[in-house]
């Protein structure tokens, strides 16, 4: 099995100011999209993509039940993702012909009730593979900072 980016890879995407899971990940989907095209049901990419993250040996958890938080409480309904990787990464594949901004919304809200903090939104339906990082800041610090507001 190969190693699913290298070193050398890491390095540079690393330099590039790019993150090596997420470049990863992507790296697999393009492989996918290459081979297949466009024009499947977004079932058809997601067992590509699992047998790719398997030949790239990128460790993911498939249709993974996430638990949604509502005001401290946790809901009975669940949000099922499509892929998580490296155990923080959301991956939501969609094979449309273009992308709105509903399915990055969507994604946001998956971040949010998750607790996660990446997630990546792969569109394999247009004829160039499209895809979106996305990063949830819940600004920890800033709160932190808050919370002190000067007791000094």
């Amino acid at each position: 099995m190969k190693e699913y980016i290298s070193r050398s890879q890491r390095k540079s995407a690393s330099s590039a100011g790019r993150d090596p899971e997420t470049y990863a990940i992507i790296g697999a989907a393009m492989a996918v999209h290459r081979e297949l095209g466009c024009g499947f049901l977004e079932a058809v990419y997601q067992e590509a993509l699992e047998i790719e993250f398997q030949t790239r040996a990128i460790p993911y958890e498939r249709e993974k039940e996430l638990p949604v938080d509502y005001c401290g409480k946790l809901l009975k309904t669940y949000y099922k993702s499509d892929f998580i990787c490296f155990g923080s990464v959301i991956v939501e594949l969609k094979a449309l012909q273009q992308l709105s901004g509903t399915e990055e919304s969507q994604v946001i809200n998956y971040l949010k009730a998750s607790g996660l903090h990446k997630a990546l939104l792969i569109n394999f339906g247009s004829s160039s593979l499209q895809h979106k990082r996305l990063v949830l800041n819940l600004r920890e610090s800033a709160q932190s900072a808050d919370n002190s507001g000067g007791n000094t």
